[in-house]
């Protein structure tokens, strides 16, 4: 038997490991990641699919919309980003597929926005319908139902959900969806940008009639809204946003990943962009990080979809564990999620909610306290990243 759980740890690696042997988790990923990208929070977040030793990361469906991919966006409502030309990203999975050494599936979704919520984009090119067929794909061959991590627009979700329900119904256990405005009342804040787009969040805005028809679709769910009543960029309890105050970490994580973010950051565009993947350590040697402070959205959904939890011990420091390595004496920083209905989903995106008590199809991201939370999640995740080994 301790022959077994040696090789046990050794195929899974210790981060899959708590108390004996656990099972991976089965993921699929929804990202609106480009390169050169549009948030490179996109590109980091990412790594963790392919290095959480408990996540079997089934596909990746790179959510993209045409209008960013020019050279001056044209989108009809969002802002018009002046910063393209920019493709899916391709050559980030690719990359991460290389420092891995895996084959995690990919495709691209649908580009244009759907023309009615029951839109079934039969009519979208061939090469952007292989996004919705892999979605479908997975599902089909998935033995147990998968969580499903959407960050992005719901486009992928909402047309695969219009095509087969019953599959999508049966073979989702969540999706976590990183998306929407929490704002009671449809209060309107200090983020006149925000005030005038539908929705009132970006990821809402790129494809209303996805988010609605998710939101209604009777789906397990779990919002992790992006921005509050101030906008994206200001801390609230019901979202998902905080700031990365220190980027030296980067100088700590393996080599490869060092390589992966560096190319990425520096909106790379050299032709041997697998072998560029073993340059060196370019931040361990050096180098500064492109950025000083860092906005995070994404944390939150990986930690929850992971069953992963914030402790602090007695001596107040920052952990994250699994509920069974919790301590007595530990006490756990709120980071989760509470069951809520939906009162009002309106045309625009915008949706108004209420807790609930006990089981509910839909739950909301919660911390009480925006500051111990922030505080929390610089402690932890930069280690999380600094333990990833390829």
């Amino acid at each position: 038997m301790k022959q077994i759980a040696i090789g046990l740890m050794l195929l899974f690696g210790f981060q899959g490991m708590s108390f004996g042997f656990q099972a991976r988790k089965p993921i699929l990923v929804i990202t609106d990641c480009y390169h050169p990208y549009q948030d490179p929070g996109d590109n980091l977040d990412l790594i963790q699919g392919f290095a959480l030793r408990d996540v079997e990361l089934l596909g990746i469906v790179l959510d993209i919309t045409d209008a960013f991919r020019k050279d001056t966006a044209d989108h009809p409502t969002l802002w018009k980003d002046p910063r393209g030309p920019r493709e899916a990203g391709i050559i980030p999975v690719q990359q991460l597929n290389y420092i891995f050494n895996r084959n995690v599936p990919f495709a691209v979704g649908p580009m244009t926005l759907m023309k009615t919520e029951m839109d079934e984009m039969r009519d979208s090119p061939g090469f952007e319908q292989e996004g919705i067929k892999l979605l479908l794909d997975v599902l089909r061959k998935s033995p147990e139902p998968i969580e499903v991590l959407s960050f992005g627009s719901a486009r992928a979700l909402a047309v695969a959900f219009n095509r087969e329900p019953e599959l999508l119904k049966k073979k989702i256990k969540r999706i976590h969806l990183s998306a929407g405005t929490a704002s009671k009342n449809y209060a309107l804040g200090k983020d006149e940008g925000a005030n005038m787009i539908p929705g009132g969040e970006w990821n809402v805005a790129l494809d209303v009639y996805a988010f609605t028809r998710i939101l209604k679709s009777g789906l397990p769910l779990a919002l992790y809204p992006c921005a509050g009543k101030d906008g994206g960029f200001v801390k609230d309890i019901n979202t998902s946003y905080y700031t990365l105050y220190d980027m030296s970490f980067l100088s700590s994580m393996h080599p490869k990943l060092q390589c992966y973010l560096d190319y990425a950051f520096d909106k790379t565009l050299r032709y041997d962009f697998l072998r560029s993947m073993d340059a060196g350590a370019p931040y361990t040697a050096g180098k500064k990080p492109q950025f000083d402070t860092f906005h995070v959205w994404e944390s939150a959904i990986w930690l929850n979809a992971t069953d992963r939890i914030i402790a602090k011990s007695e001596d107040g420091k920052y952990r994250l564990v699994k509920k069974e390595q919790l301590e007595d004496t530990d006490r756990v920083i709120e980071n989760g999620l509470r069951p809520c209905r939906l009162t009002e989903i309106r045309d625009d995106g915008r949706f108004q909610f209420e807790y609930t008590a006990g089981d509910s199809p839909i739950y909301i991201y919660h911390r009480s306290d925006t500051e111990e939370n922030e505080k929390a999640l610089n402690a932890v995740i930069p280690k999380l990243f600094e333990s990833f080994e390829p």
